[in-house]
């Protein structure tokens, strides 16, 4: 029996209000060591949105609800959620099934990766400066996995063109279809079952976005292990981390309209990458709120590397 099965015959007379439990759950995931980096980097905000979520109550708790007593089987609810997120090191938006992307709630499962992009940054800012969004008639989401990218550029940026959202993952798709029919996009998002861009036929974009898996052999023996909880597929990419962003970038002059910008995110690989291709004049994105390792190239540069 778990500390926290332990504990529910024995916490609930000690432990009485919202504030109650967020204190008492963050120390124990402190103690606990638990990683966090999926959705928050702190163990209070973890334990706001487990005992929130319990609740059925806004992540944002009005100050006079902080105080308010909880009844026994609210009580027992909590502690079952963070018995669950100490024992198993499962990851918070993992029990709750629900992630936050450019403050748009996604369904998530374990099925695919738990949004955590910077590129969230980039949508929110409508791609200021680096695009302007008004001139781009065509967009693709490689390797879209919750979908999270597609909808929100959908949502907050691309209201009237169509959008390719593709990934190699059946059961990823189908967690981005139940993403896509909750916000109603049915009509402007098109879901691909693709190996990159194996599928996609002759088709051009003036916009290419991709979070394609970038994690080395050496960071996937040593990652924490709530990473080990989400689809190896969506994290692997062989021995340097490079695997699939070096095929994104021979292939995706192909599928760029002549004005078109391609953007990936290659996180801790960023280094890899600019030993191996010194050549290729990569701009690097910055963030206002943190997040590395992604990348802008436009066609006319990819073109001129292919002619060499």
């Amino acid at each position: 029996m778990g500390v926290f099965s332990c504990l529910k015959l024995m916490k609930t007379n000690e432990l009485q209000t919202i504030g109650d439990f967020i204190r008492w759950g963050a120390s124990k995931f402190n103690k606990a060591q638990l990683f966090f980096g999926h959705g928050t980097d702190n163990a209070i905000d973890e334990a706001i949105i487990l005992v929130v979520y319990a609740l059925h109550l806004p992540q944002d708790i009005p100050d006079k609800l902080w105080h308010s007593n909880l009844t026994y089987s609210e009580k027992q609810k909590i502690i079952e959620l963070f018995d669950l997120r100490i024992k198993n090191n499962i990851p918070t938006p993992y029990i709750t099934k629900e992630a936050w992307f450019s403050n748009i709630c996604f369904y998530v499962d374990q099925r695919v990766l738990i949004p955590r992009s910077p590129i969230a940054e980039l949508i929110k800012q409508q791609f200021d400066p680096w695009i302007n969004a008004s001139k781009v008639t065509s967009m693709l989401d490689l390797c879209t996995g919750s979908g999270c990218i597609a909808i929100a550029s959908a949502m907050l940026v691309f209201d009237d063109i169509i959008i390719d959202a593709v990934d190699i993952s059946y059961d990823a798709l189908e967690v981005a279809k139940k993403n896509v029919h909750n916000y109603k996009l049915e009509q402007q998002i098109k879901l691909i079952q693709s190996d990159l861009f194996a599928d996609l036929d002759n088709k051009l974009y003036d916009l290419i976005i991709s979070n394609p898996p970038y994690v080395d052999a050496k960071e996937m023996e040593i990652i924490p292990s709530e990473y080990l909880h989400e689809p190896k597929i969506g994290l692997e990419a062989g021995e340097d981390g490079l695997l699939f962003v070096e095929r994104i970038l021979q292939d995706a002059v192909k599928h760029l309209n002549p004005d078109g910008i391609l953007i990936v995110e290659v996180g801790l690989s960023q280094n890899k990458l600019i030993e191996k291709y010194p050549e290729i004049p990569f701009t690097w994105l910055e963030f206002e709120h943190g997040g590395e390792g992604v990348f802008l190239i436009t066609y006319e540069q990819l073109y001129s590397l292919n002619k060499i």
